[in-house]
């Protein structure tokens, strides 16, 4: 096992060890997102998806799939871990600051989630560090190794469900890359909210139309466009962000964050228990 002194866990934040933002849009103005995340003192780059007339009946899973891989590549050219937002993410204030959600030494991460979506816990190392499952690509650190066999994904969605149909793509990275023997991470609390309006492509599929941050490290650094146009945007935001919390306690209490078998395995830990309680404990919507 790979142990982190306590002045390197003190010292090990986001921007020690990472330098470099992807953002993946399509349209959407991502200017407010690009300052804010320099202000923290990263180095951004906007991908934006191609319009090409042979894209014109595929999916929109599958364009946004491959977005993603433009940023896989990017990793594996320039081999360095990268952190990858999508364009409707809205930062926590001081995420730059915010602790590495693992151990940096360590040789097998695969990816890191910083935007968590059903998420659930596998372990809890001595260190505090979490390993586990999420869905979602909203915002997420992805190693050189990782980006090698994601970077698969594209030509099995291609065949299976196809460029037209909807896939959801993004639940299957845990399972690929536990497969090659990589780890992959889960954060204390969001570093910041999945800003999007409702999905219709999401409901079509009977999946929920939205989804948000269960429980966040603080204050958002500006609101999400799901509160534009509204009459109140800031009723708004506070009614999304209540039943967020809502639901991420509910998930915890029916045993789909930290479900009972994994806490059998692990002996009734307390670190599971603490992990999975205590990061619910704060004033912070």
């Amino acid at each position: 096992m790979v142990t982190l002194t306590q002045e390197e866990k003190q010292s090990t934040t986001l921007s020690d060890y990472i330098d470099q933002v992807f953002i993946i849009a399509y349209k959407e103005p991502t200017e407010t997102l690009e300052k804010c995340m320099r202000e923290e003192g990263f180095t951004c780059e906007v991908l934006r998806q191609k319009h090409l007339e042979e894209y014109r009946d595929y999916s929109n899973s599958y364009l946004c799939l491959l977005n993603h891989c433009q940023a896989w590549q990017r990793i594996i050219q320039e081999n360095k871990s990268t952190l990858i937002i999508e364009a409707d993410f809205v930062p926590v204030v001081g995420i730059s600051q915010l602790p590495l959600p693992f151990n940096p030494r360590r040789k097998d991460v695969g990816i890191a989630w910083l935007y968590t979506c059903a998420p659930q816990v596998y372990y809890v190392s001595p260190e505090g560090f979490a390993t586990g499952f999420s869905t979602s690509a909203v915002a997420y650190i992805v190693t050189p190794e990782a980006a090698k066999i994601l970077i698969t994904l594209e030509e099995k969605i291609r065949q299976n469900p196809g460029t037209k149909s909807y896939s959801s793509w993004d639940s299957t990275i845990d399972a690929l890359l536990r497969e090659q023997k990589l780890k992959n991470y889960l954060p204390f609390r969001c570093y910041g909210e999945h800003g999007g309006l409702p999905n219709p492509e999401h409901y079509r599929n009977n999946l929920s139309k939205s989804h948000r941050a269960d429980v966040l490290y603080g204050s958002l650094a500006f609101l999400p466009i799901y509160t534009q146009g509204k009459k109140s945007p800031w009723l708004a935001f506070w009614w999304e962000r209540l039943q967020a919390r809502i639901k991420g306690i509910g998930r915890l209490l029916a045993g789909k964050y930290l479900r009972l078998a994994t806490l059998r395995r692990n002996n009734y830990s307390f670190r599971f228990l603490g992990f999975a309680i205590f990061r619910h404990l704060t004033l912070h919507l």
